[in-house]
């Protein structure tokens, strides 16, 4: 029997598709560049697992196992079919090789996670159920599939259990600052890994229609007839765009106690990279593959994460950000001067040598600047 008939048998329930597959791709591929760069650092970690699963004994992973198990429904061929085939088929199409644990558990708010240490659980609600129509539904459990193959399922069950010890100490005085500010930081991570997890969502259903889609009736509900995809990605635009310095502070307090980034701004980000050269590559079967993994570079994948930031600031039309990259390009222009005063690059050759030496240091320094801050 070939190879290609091995994968065949392997997944015969899977439903027919016109979608491409990506075999043996590494979750680098649709990584943000800030999610990728943490978790290339701590798959470095020699004994990182290790230590975790130590941990799993004061985690609640056991415990919420059990609850979903006895509380929840769990998805396979005999129940919520439907949603057993697209696990399947998301799984086939991101190579994941072991199936998640699949629950759909009653809620009216529309959610959907994956946790556990061990192995990876996928819990949806029925509030997302009822919402979303297939092709939408199907850019969600190829978003939680994406957590899976990531590895975030272990961070999002840390994240869980520090931030409940959080509320248990909190009467105590400044005993959860140190939570807190470890929260906090794993808040910011885990928003932008939000954000690879929307791109796995569209690598899966490969329809950024039904992904923006979904994304609108998260924040709008079922009210697609009232909606409309360009006028919700202008929202995206005016709230990074509008207001002064104190929207700014205010965007930043907002979003800090979220664990996903707003709706609006995931469309525009998920838009962005669907019109990128890496996805069309990734379309192309160009990607990365998970047998490099470990050859990965930690020091090359926190430069690019410091790139993209330092791109962001550069880019953006927030007050702030246009203020912190206006005073970074204004102390390159300044250090760049002063260099010149002190080694005489700029006055030893004349007037006209002083002024290129000094428009070439201001320059460079303004590009660098906001990477730096």
């Amino acid at each position: 029997m070939t190879e290609d008939s091995h994968e065949a048998a392997a997944h015969e329930n899977v439903p027919s598709r016109q979608r491409k597959r990506f075999p043996g791709i590494s979750s680098r591929a649709y990584e943000h560049p800030a999610d990728r760069s943490a978790l290339v650092a701590l798959r470095k970690l020699t004994g990182f697992d290790t230590v975790f699963k130590a941990m799993s004994g004061l985690l609640p992973e056991r415990s919420l196992r059990l609850l979903f198990l006895s509380d929840s429904v769990r998805v396979g061929d005999a129940q919520f079919a439907h949603l057993h085939a697209m696990l399947r088929d998301a799984c086939y199409i991101l190579d994941l090789e072991k199936v998640p644990a699949m629950y759909v558990a009653q809620d009216p708010k529309p959610n959907a996670m994956c946790i556990g240490l061990d192995e990876p659980i996928i819990v949806v609600t029925t509030g997302l159920v009822e919402l979303l129509d297939e092709e939408e539904m199907r850019a969600v459990v190829g978003h939680e599939v994406g957590h899976a193959l990531s590895g975030h399922s272990v961070y999002r069950t840390i994240l869980l259990f520090l931030t409940n010890l959080a509320l248990k100490v909190a009467w105590i005085p400044l005993g959860n600052v140190a939570i807190m500010a470890i929260v906090t930081a794993l808040r910011e991570w885990f928003r932008k890994s939000e954000l690879s997890a929307d791109r796995a969502g569209l690598l899966v259903g490969q329809d950024l229609q039904a992904s923006m889609r979904g994304l609108m009736k998260i924040a709008g509900g079922n009210h697609l007839h009232e909606m409309n995809v360009d006028a919700f990605l202008e929202q995206a635009a005016e709230y990074e765009a509008g207001g002064d310095l104190r929207d700014s502070v205010l965007k930043i307090l907002n979003v800090l106690p979220r664990t996903h980034p707003f709706t609006t701004v995931r469309a525009a980000e998920l838009k962005k990279w669907a019109e990128s050269r890496d996805y069309q590559r990734i379309m192309d079967g160009h990607y990365p593959r998970r047998q490099d993994d470990k050859d990965t570079s930690v020091t090359d994948s926190f430069r690019d994460s410091a790139a993209h930031y330092a791109d962001t600031v550069r880019g953006s039309k927030d007050p702030l950000m246009k203020l912190v990259g206006d005073i970074a390009g204004g102390a390159g222009d300044l250090g760049g001067k002063l260099r010149d005063r002190f080694t005489g690059g700029g006055g030893g050759n004349g007037g006209n040598g002083g002024r290129a030496t000094d428009g070439g240091s201001g320059g460079d320094g303004g590009d660098q600047g906001p990477g730096k801050s």
